[in-house]
């Protein structure tokens, strides 16, 4: 059977590889150095707004706007808007069970 075009895949490797696929934007999001501090930061806090981010960065707003874009697209921030102002805050609930799946199925079909 081919699975994804790879002769010799079997199908247990396909079920590995869809949930490794699930994890990029995770991945991705976490790969980058300044969107780690940016998520530690929010770990201390219950919220912050991004002027309150860019205090404690070394970056301009409009780079830790794009950071938290790309964080909030990966699922691991949410916004409350109050008033005139939006808060950012960590949410790693289903961040943490995509990884738990991760590890899960490959322990299951690769190690």
């Amino acid at each position: 059977m081919v699975v994804f075009g790879v002769p010799g895949m079997q199908e247990e490797d396909d079920k590995a590889l869809l949930v490794f696929r699930r994890c990029i934007p995770l991945f991705s999001a976490l790969g980058d150095p300044m969107r780690q501090n940016i998520v530690m930061e929010l770990a201390r806090v219950d919220a912050l707004t991004v002027n309150q981010v860019t205090d404690r960065m070394p970056l301009s707003r409009p780079a830790i706007s794009h950071h938290l874009k790309i964080l909030k697209e990966a699922g691991l921030v949410s916004i409350d808007r109050r008033g005139t102002e939006n808060y950012y805050s960590l949410v790693l609930d289903d961040a943490l069970q995509t990884l738990r799946t991760l590890i899960e199925t490959v322990e299951d079909t690769c190690v």
